[in-house]
């Protein structure tokens, strides 16, 4: 109980400073000048805060209603028994949960909770960032004088969710990532009760506001570090490894990695690399960074075992890097 007044506190804390980024930072009756650099750092947080946190909602309501009204047996009733049969229905509804990087993670976790099997969860951690309509919408519109990147973007994003999948089947089989907390207990306790009615949406705005405080800390510390990043890095020393196909690549991947934009915005920041990069590391920017970003991994290693987040992120670096450079030799 201490320990889940602690997070609450915790959470709290985190979301009075970000109140006051947001109701004080550079207000006219602030007597004393502030750097330019902070305010541009203050502008790249909200920016990435306000692009995130509507996702976030979606995936704390979309966890609460599965914890609430999904049954175990309903999870094991709709996924195939056969594992490797179930890597190609699972990367295709991806395509029906249009969240953003980090929410889909609460989505997962609880799921997991459910039954779900580690790789199909997998799937839906890699893929539904990326596979969905509003995401190809947004890279369509971005590059409308070259729309073969959002069917390139799809279409590799769609491998790499079932070589992921597989791989990381292979490496844990369906054995238990996620990390036990108290929450643990509390819902072994609530399957033990039977929920009707008003008692049923009582739960999930219970859940979903727990949920929320629990993520949103993770949430605003990527955010800091990530906007740290934007604000302090020297892009033009991307420019000077621009024409390496080997090196380039990976440091849009990192690039991708740090700035931690959501999925649904990040194809108009890759555009104003266009005329800089070549497509196959525009490709690396937009298959990585949803896949894979700061904000996300902080999340992923307070959800799950650290050993699992570690080798996931490897394979993601090598089956992303390694699909761009196939691009790149045969298509382009």
């Amino acid at each position: 109980m201490i320990g889940h007044r602690m997070k609450n506190g915790i959470g709290l804390s985190a979301f009075g400073i970000l109140l006051i980024v947001l109701l004080f930072v550079g207000i006219p009756y602030i007597q004393f000048e502030i750097p330019k650099s902070i305010l541009l750092l203050n502008t790249m947080f909200l920016s990435i805060i306000l692009e995130a946190f509507p996702f976030i909602l979606i995936g704390v309501f979309a966890s609460a209603v599965i914890q609430t009204f999904v049954s175990e047996d309903m999870v094991r009733r709709f996924i195939p028994k056969n594992p490797l049969l179930a890597i190609v229905p699972a990367t295709i509804v991806s395509v029906l949960l249009p969240v953003c990087e980090c929410a889909i993670i609460l989505v997962v976790r609880r799921l997991l909770r459910k039954g779900l099997p580690l790789h199909v969860g997998i799937i839906f951690l890699v893929g539904a960032p990326i596979l969905n309509p509003i995401v190809f919408a947004s890279t369509y519109y971005a590059f409308q004088s070259e729309p073969s990147m959002a069917y390139a973007r799809m279409g590799l994003a769609f491998l790499l969710a079932i070589i992921i999948g597989l791989v990381m089947y292979v490496l844990f089989k369906n054995t238990s990532q996620l990390k036990h907390s108290t929450e643990d207990l509390v819902t072994a306790t609530e399957q033990q009760t039977e929920l009707t009615g008003k008692r049923k949406w009582k739960t999930v705005f219970y859940h979903a506001s727990d949920e929320f405080f629990d993520v949103g800390k993770y949430v605003i510390f990527g955010t800091i570090v990530a906007s740290a990043f934007q604000t302090y890095f020297n892009r033009d020393l991307l420019v000077t490894v621009s024409e390496n196909d080997i090196v380039a690549p990976l440091v849009m991947m990192a690039f991708g990695f740090v700035l931690s934009i959501c999925s649904e915005a990040d194809a108009f920041i890759a555009s104003s690399f266009s005329h800089t990069f070549s497509t196959g590391s525009l490709l690396a920017f937009l298959l990585y960074g949803p896949m894979l970003d700061l904000k996300n991994a902080i999340i992923l290693f307070a959800y799950f075992k650290s050993k699992f987040v570690v080798v996931f992120m490897g394979v993601i670096t090598v089956a992303v890097f390694a699909i761009v450079l196939v691009y790149q030799s045969v298509i382009l």
